[in-house]
């Protein structure tokens, strides 16, 4: 009997191996993990992810939380990290002698476009600066703009703003998916190709469509002197920041405190999304591609279900080819459409996660490439096969 039970349990302690083992497999453990690993300053939670599984976007159906642990799902320098039954990772506490606990992303990569950018759906309606201290055509700190439009009293604080850009979404034209737009916009807020401060310059055909929202870049902060009293029809505004240089057009708006979030954990999309709904709209440093660390916009928001830490995989729309060995004879040189063509596979490039979510635009950063993004590249389910 005791023959007969000792081989019951070796077998259900089997069977529970296995058990744990094929869960294991399903969250793509890596099979070079390490038993442990201590947290260092200058950690993410996506490298760090990414040591104990294959696709670092599902840490948290895997991370077990210590409920011992005062802020158990916050990871800090120190904290000793472990894979437990194969299955969970579970973190011992370090000493904790640093304050700010590790992030999924870098902040110093992303900052500029948590502080100093926004998309709102109009601006036209915002007060605007009419006319510049001794008629001047830029101001900067300790000068003078006049606004219009600007009821506010004495004291009050206000942030310069400019819109730079607006997004769009262009009507279908017999193609797979949706047409995008992104225009620079002139001292007016309209559309304009002199200038591009964070994104690259992308260019279709023009049909109308669906805008996505304007980018406001902030330029300045400025404080109410006088506002318009005694028939005088402009408000006057002393810049207070050593920003950016003021000019006729920019717009005002109330200083808030525009809450974001600060610290992001990775995940999967809400919902599916039809194919070519999802997309790069931009990348910035006003170059034609980006890699690893650059920050992009995508032409998806909150009403997709997006929201911040929000990880896609980046593709490459396959091309279409003209099939040579069937058609080679058939086909006219310049052709743009043929039936003979072939549609290849999308081509996957990397993967990004959001960090800052609006309505219909979303900003994301690139985490890791196997090839360049660009401008235009479709977004899928991390786990979209490749």
């Amino acid at each position: 009997m005791l023959q007969r039970l000792s081989q019951g349990l070796r077998t259900g302690f089997a069977v529970a191996l296995l058990m744990v083992a094929g869960y294991a497999m399903a969250q793509g453990i890596r099979g070079d993990h390490p038993d442990t690993y201590v947290v260092v300053r200058g950690d993410t939670l996506w490298d760090i992810a990414g040591k104990f599984l294959q696709r670092p976007w599902l840490w948290p159906e895997i991370w077990q939380a210590n409920p011992q642990i005062r802020n158990p799902h916050l990871i800090y320098p120190g904290d000793v990290i472990s894979l437990a039954y194969l299955d969970r990772v579970t973190v011992q506490q370090g000493p904790r002698e640093v304050a700010q606990p590790i992030n999924a992303i870098p902040l110093s990569d992303i900052e500029p476009f948590l502080k100093d950018l926004r998309v709102v759906d109009q601006f036209e309606q915002l007060p605007y600066v009419v006319a510049l201290e001794d008629d001047r055509l830029r101001g900067s700190e300790s000068q003078v703009v006049y606004v219009r439009g600007l009821s506010a009293s004495p004291g009050q604080r206000y942030l310069v703003v400019r819109p730079t850009v607006r997004y769009t979404r262009l009507e279908r034209s017999g193609m797979c998916c949706d047409l995008l737009e992104k225009d620079d916009l002139d001292y007016r807020g309209r559309r304009d190709v002199d200038f591009g401060k964070y994104w690259n310059h992308v260019v279709f055909p023009d049909k109308g469509g669906e805008v996505l929202g304007y980018e406001l870049m902030r330029v300045n902060i400025g404080t109410v002197t006088r506002g318009e009293v005694g028939g005088i029809e402009a408000s006057t505004v002393l810049l207070d920041e050593a920003g950016r240089e003021v000019r006729i057009g920019d717009r005002l708006i109330a200083v808030d405190a525009q809450p974001y979030d600060l610290q992001f954990f990775p995940h999967p999309p809400q919902q599916q999304l039809e194919y070519g709904r999802a997309r790069v709209l931009a990348v910035t440093d006003t170059v034609a591609y980006g890699g690893p660390r650059d920050v992009v916009a995508l032409s998806v928001g909150s009403q997709d279900g997006v929201d911040n830490g929000t990880v896609f995989s980046i593709w490459r729309e396959g091309s279409n080819v003209v099939d040579r060995v069937e058609h080679s004879a058939d086909f006219p040189a310049g052709a743009e459409s043929f039936e003979g063509k072939v549609r290849l596979p999308d081509e996957y490039a990397g993967h990004v996660i959001v960090f800052r979510t609006y309505d219909k635009v979303s900003y994301g950063l690139v985490m890791d490439s196997t090839k360049p993004t660009r401008i235009g590249y479709h977004l899928k389910h991390p786990d979209a096969p490749y």
